[in-house]
């Protein structure tokens, strides 16, 4: 079953947040993750509050697969960049079929 890993963000060194993301895809894809929204500037909330402004919806086949590619070293190191650069939330949660 598919699990998906929703990030909120709040991004305050954009420099330092580009070289999280000129490293990310590679890593990513390799765990068989799928990109499937982001917002560029503020996420519109319809209803209660919103952690950060920014939103990132990914995909993974399996849990096991998120949590693999949040596990790799190779991430966690990249990921530095993004501690570094960003305040973040991430949620990983279980598809329905």
């Amino acid at each position: 079953m598919a699990a998906y890993v929703i990030g909120q963000l709040e991004i305050f060194d954009e420099e330092r947040y580009k070289l999280y993301l000129a490293g990310f895809m590679p890593i990513f894809r390799r765990h068989g993750g799928e990109l499937l929204a982001t917002t560029s500037g503020t996420t519109t909330v319809v209803e209660g509050e919103w952690g950060y402004p920014r939103t990132v919806v990914m995909k993974f086949p399996s849990r096991t697969h998120a949590e693999e590619w949040l596990a790799d070293p190779e991430y966690r190191e990249l990921a530095e960049h993004r501690h570094s650069s960003a305040k973040c939330n991430l949620a990983v949660i279980d598809g329905v079929r």
